[in-house]
């Protein structure tokens, strides 16, 4: 369980999408917040990822011949 205090313009914008969409303000907040922890989570991955990455790949063994003008 969490509290969160919401500023009087997202209060408004999710009241306005709370009763054009028919669901709960909670439905809303979870879906924002799981896109969010999603995104986050693939950043720090990608972070991680790339603070181990031990080697390089020379540009010429990337692109095949003719491809670049």
């Amino acid at each position: 369980m969490a509290t969160i205090r919401l500023t009087k313009e997202i209060e408004t914008r999710l009241a306005f999408l709370t009763e054009k969409s028919g669901r709960t303000k909670s439905f809303h907040i979870r879906q924002a917040i799981e896109e969010y922890l999603d995104e986050m989570e693939d950043v720090y991955l990608a972070e991680e990822r790339f603070r181990t990455l031990k080697t390089t790949i020379p540009l010429d063994d990337i692109i095949s011949p003719g491809s670049m003008p």
